[in-house]
């Protein structure tokens, strides 16, 4: 979950993934920290949860808070992360997400820009159901009637992905394929809320100027490539992303994907059409009831 819209794992190039290593919040125990003199006289204990993060801590380096760091700590949603979530300001230049990760993560020498993103889907998700809960209801199109209907989804039921392979150098966010057409080697990122943050005020400057924003797959793999057989000249990644033959780009956008750490964003359905009735498995959307319950 980037602090905008993204198109995310949940719904673009997932078929055929192999089975992932998989963990569930369910597991997550919960601590209630040391309350101060004032939450206990007024029965304000606010509850600490653990929560695991996909990459494992594998991908940050040496100097990084997060080195071969396994789990964070996160506090319960109050009634101040509710004021971020309603902050204008921050919504509109699309930071309310980071601003809630560092008011909820305890230790706040994070810089949560340069988590992996699905370390910050998986504490994004964590912080919602310390909030509000793990029912999330919200509207899904049925993916063979069309129908939209009301669906109901567990969310402390979604897996996660982590990590499964190794970078090219331990505690780098680096890692290597080759591709089949053009037996280029790759190195490629997974990406961060940096990297995020970077694609989406890209996407609003160009709209602003009357851009179309549209070629969200090459720009993604533009952000996400550090290297093709070794030379890390960006205006040369760009070039070769943009004339690559189909098939490498369908590889390493498959390859990316099904390894990426993260939620997996995908719950199974059931159509509630009397004439469809069809059961099959969606992406889990992220609409505004993810942190607003009572919308209606």
């Amino acid at each position: 979950m980037s602090d905008n819209s993204r198109e995310s794992k949940n719904n673009v190039f997932t078929q055929d993934q192999p089975q992932k290593s998989q963990q569930k919040y369910t597991n997550v125990p919960n601590v209630t920290p040391a309350a101060d003199d004032w939450q206990r006289e007024l029965g304000l204990e606010i509850p600490i949860e653990t929560v695991p993060l996909p990459s494992l801590g594998k991908v940050y380096s040496a100097e990084h808070a997060l080195h071969a760091v396994e789990t964070l700590e996160i506090k319960a949603m109050t009634a101040k992360e509710e004021d971020i979530l309603t902050s204008r300001a921050l919504i509109k230049n699309g930071t309310v997400v980071t601003k809630l990760l560092q008011s909820c993560i305890i230790d706040k020498n994070i810089n949560v820009l340069k988590m992996l993103s699905g370390d910050r889907n998986a504490l994004m998700v964590a912080i919602r159901i310390t909030g509000y809960g793990a029912n999330y209801d919200t509207e899904v199109e049925c993916p063979t009637c069309s129908t939209t209907q009301v669906t109901s989804f567990d969310l402390a039921n979604l897996p996660l992905n982590n990590l499964k392979i190794d970078p090219v150098l331990p505690g780098t966010n680096e890692f290597s394929v080759t591709l089949p057409k053009t037996k280029a080697n790759v190195h490629f990122k997974f990406l961060t809320g940096a990297d995020e943050h970077e694609l989406t005020t890209t996407s609003k400057r160009k709209k602003k100027v009357g851009l179309q924003s549209d070629n969200l797959v090459t720009t993604r793999l533009q952000q996400a490539i550090v290297s093709i057989n070794g030379r890390t000249d960006r205006t040369l990644i760009s070039k070769f992303v943009t004339h690559m033959p189909a098939i490498d780009s369908l590889t390493l956008r498959n390859y990316i994907d099904d390894n990426e750490p993260g939620v997996d964003m995908n719950a199974e359905f059931t159509c509630t059409n009397i004439e469809c009735g069809e059961t099959s498995e969606v992406g889990v959307p992220l609409g505004v009831t993810f942190f607003w319950p009572n919308v209606k």
